[in-house]
């Protein structure tokens, strides 16, 4: 039996997301990519748009409104059962996958009309994960790989602050790895998992990357790759500027600062599980599977700006203090109803009197402010994007005044800068975002000088 934490083995882990498993065609490039030498778990995301399709049909059976979900539930069956046609020649292996997706579908119409509750929300859209890990380890079965479903809801589980409990993982991985038969491949869904309680829940939207990672650290792993429709990194958002292009090397720190500030390459959280351990992450694309991409570890490569990323959905809080100077305890005030409602701020300047800062989360925004009112004027603005700017030792760096001649063309609400020697932020209207991108990244890295 294979235990997967001896030091002998050679053992990587490859997350592969929706769009590399998104067709018959892309799942052919993916098994021709894990089926070389060394030992591998993979760790698969649903098919793209299913979780988007989950979520909706949940949110038709919240509103009562059953036929559109029973219609989404039957557009949805009819994909899988397209692709398992297409994908599944073997006649044993092909019905007992399709045993499988209709016993998934089943269960899907069985949730009509069923009390809504987050519960069913968190099993309904793990489905997933659950049909592409099933459809793909039988294909590879198939196509004659030593292949082993692994399930993540054996092993993967979360604690009461939602951090990854490391020590029942690991246990449990292994056990699962030593119940079932050996195989080069292990085959595992990202994304869902269970809570404290061994009820089904996430990682939330883009988990499939930190489910990478966190099994990568519990097994010591030698290097997690995550694989996905882009080569790696780019220096600045490729759906809103030209002639972007990879980064080849990131350290964690740059790599943790542009995925939390808006590279949608990257879960926020993807990075910390195996910073400590210095396993180094790589990025690749799985439609160009010889491209380079961007390789994340401990190593710095150079000073100055890297990389260029953008937030959106950001709201901008101004709370003024009633009393004009020495406001003693305004900003421990201010700070503990933040904590209250477990907002998070991303971006914050002070002053005697005041303090700006931003939140990406407003679900609590009318209860904040009623607060915040009590003792301070509150003045709110949405609709804004962070622009971050990321590299190694950026506010030292010669070049970097250059991003400021952004402030002739834009009006920039707040700028945060020198809280991290590796990042500088600027707050911008949404409408002002593409400009702003379009303009920094013109100066940064064409070296564009107003005249």
């Amino acid at each position: 039996m294979i235990h997967l934490l001896s030091n002998q083995i050679t053992m990587l882990v490859l997350k592969f997301g929706g769009t590399s498993v998104g067709s018959v065609e892309n799942m052919i490039n993916v098994k021709n990519i894990i089926k070389g030498e060394g030992k591998k778990i993979v760790v698969l995301s649903a098919m793209s748009g299913t979780t988007n399709t989950l979520v909706k049909i949940s949110e038709n059976i919240k509103k009562g409104e059953h036929e559109i979900a029973l219609e989404g539930i039957e557009t949805l069956y009819q994909k899988y059962l397209v692709t398992i046609d297409e994908l599944l020649y073997n006649s044993e292996l092909k019905q007992e996958v399709g045993n499988y997706i209709d016993t998934v579908f089943d269960y899907l119409k069985s949730c009509i009309g069923e009390p809504y509750s987050q519960l069913l929300y968190n099993t309904i859209v793990s489905q997933g994960e659950l049909l592409s890990t099933f459809i793909f380890s039988h294909y590879l079965t198939q196509e004659g790989l030593n292949a082993r479903l692994l399930p993540a809801l054996d092993f993967m589980r979360i604690d009461r602050n939602g951090e990854p409990d490391n020590f029942y993982i690991s246990r449990n991985l292994n056990r699962v790895i030593d119940e079932i038969l050996p195989a080069d491949i292990y085959i595992t869904q990202g994304f869902i998992c269970l809570d404290a309680d061994g009820q089904i829940a996430n990682l939330e939207r883009g988990g499939s990357d930190y489910t990478a990672t966190i099994i990568g650290s519990v097994i010591n792993a030698d290097e997690v790759q995550i694989w996905t429709d882009i080569d790696g990194f780019h220096n600045n958002d490729p759906r809103c500027v030209e002639n972007t292009h990879a980064i080849s090397n990131l350290s964690f720190d740059e790599a943790a600062e542009l995925a939390y500030f808006g590279a949608k390459i990257l879960h926020p959280q993807t990075v910390m599980p195996v910073r400590k351990f210095d396993i180094p992450v790589r990025l690749k694309n799985t439609m160009q599977p010889e491209a380079y991409g961007t390789l994340i570890n401990s190593e710095i490569h150079g000073d100055g700006i890297k990389a260029i990323a953008a937030k959106d959905t950001i709201t901008a809080i101004k709370i003024k203090s009633a009393r004009m100077l020495q406001a003693h305890g305004f900003l421990k005030k201010v700070f503990e109803i933040f904590e209250k409602y477990e907002t998070s701020i991303d971006m914050i300047t002070t002053s005697e009197i005041a303090v700006s800062l931003t939140i990406d989360d407003d679900k609590y925004l009318k209860s904040i402010t009623e607060e915040l009112e009590k003792f301070a004027m509150v003045t709110i603005d949405s609709d804004q994007s962070i622009i971050c700017l990321v590299g190694h030792s950026i506010i030292f760096h010669e070049d970097t005044h250059r991003l400021f001649q952004v402030l002739q063309d834009v009006n920039v609400r707040m700028i945060s800068y020198g809280g991290s020697n590796n990042n500088i932020s600027l707050l911008v209207h949404t409408d002002d975002k593409v400009v702003t991108l379009k303009k920094v990244h013109s100066y940064v890295f064409e070296g564009a000088v107003l005249v």
